[in-house]
């Protein structure tokens, strides 16, 4: 069976990214198709892969700008030639889903979320898009043309996988599709319970606006106690001008030194609502419980007063709260470690591998 893998773009690591790479390991024959490939990633993961990106790529300072190219986006995944393939498998969040399939081809897609900018936070991304105000202006007109198009790729799609209920329930509210749920693939080996924790919180990621840095922030201002931050991202310059003396950013940290912050921590933050969240679950890994907004993925991966607790309201006062009660001794390491297991790897490629199974022996 000939297989194509199609992603997004690779200009950037995150939860998608991790997918890929799980898919890449299950299909090592596979090449994959993508929008945009941004050669000098320090991952060298890809250097080894059959990578092949769109006619995007010789477009001037497409690996940085990408934003420009948004109008050509879907017709540049449309270009991609996959006659001959009898099974496509993209991982989408945005433009993956639109690839055209041959006469008899299967498509089936892992939907990270439907297309977060066209659909369900729409405002927020024209607001952060690096365009002058005049093309802001416009730039809705636009997006509700692509709005088309993005509903009519995804009756192209023959089978959809959503990576939770979350994701599951916006593909059918959208897309008028139905959806089996695979959660993504977490490294949970690699993390592990510390003999001692030490007397700081900890959150981390992309320090983008949707994960609520700011909301922590605040609440950590006024409690005053130890706040460690790793990741970077477009909001790091703004987060840490807010911060006080308490709240620590550590940039960009390697595995191990996540591993080891994760495992000595009182507890994880997640005051944002995730599809699915993968550092909770890389926390929970580590033995420690999370705080997490009662939203989203965090409903699916975190079991109350068990592997972590919720806060209500989406407000620093409520987080500051719930963080003034919370007890981390009365958490079992090794009960939330044990939990988060189910989140592991290799049941995320035997999940998709039974998946293929099933569809191919229908066909």
């Amino acid at each position: 069976m000939k297989i194509a893998l199609v992603h997004d773009m690779l200009v950037q690591e995150g939860g998608q990214e991790r997918v890929l790479r799980a898919l890449q390991e299950l299909f090592p024959e596979a090449p994959t198709f993508v929008l945009i490939y941004d050669r000098d990633k320090k991952e060298k993961f890809y250097a080894d892969k059959d990578i092949r990106p769109s006619f995007l790529q010789n477009f001037p300072w497409v690996e940085k700008k990408y934003q420009w190219y948004l109008p050509l986006m879907s017709a540049a995944m449309e270009a991609h030639d996959l006659g001959g393939f009898d099974l496509i498998l993209s991982s989408s969040s945005s433009f993956a889903k639109g690839v055209i399939a041959g006469p008899g081809t299967i498509h089936i897609c892992y939907c990270h979320t439907p297309t977060r900018y066209l659909w369900s936070n729409w405002q927020g991304y024209v607001e952060d898009l690096p365009y002058p105000d005049f093309i802001k202006k416009f730039l809705p007109f636009y997006l509700s043309q692509l709005r088309h198009w993005d509903w009519s790729a995804a009756q192209r799609v023959d089978k959809f996988l959503a990576n939770s209920k979350t994701v599951k329930e916006r593909i059918k509210r959208y897309y008028a599709r139905e959806a089996e749920v695979i959660y993504p693939p977490v490294d949970t080996q690699k993390f592990f319970i510390a003999p001692q924790i030490g007397n700081y919180y900890l959150m981390g990621g992309r320090l983008v606006p949707y994960k609520r840095y700011d909301l922590a922030i605040r609440a950590f201002n006024k409690l005053n106690i130890p706040l460690k931050i790793f990741g970077v991202g477009p909001e790091l310059n703004r987060l840490k001008a807010m911060a006080k003396k308490n709240i620590e950013f550590l940039g960009e940290i390697s595995e191990t030194a996540k591993a080891k912050l994760y495992a000595e921590c009182l507890a994880f933050i997640n005051p944002q609502e995730e599809d699915f969240g993968i550092t909770a679950v890389e926390a929970m890994a580590a033995g420690r419980p999370v705080i997490a907004y009662r939203a989203g993925g965090a409903l699916e991966t975190v079991k109350e007063r068990e592997t972590g607790v919720f806060f209500n309201d989406q407000e620093w006062e409520d987080l500051a709260n719930t963080i003034i009660h919370f007890q981390a001794e009365k958490f079992n390491p090794a009960i939330i470690k044990n939990h988060a297991e189910q989140f592991g790897r290799e049941k995320f490629k035997e999940g998709i591998k039974k998946f293929i199974d099933e569809i191919i022996g229908k066909n």
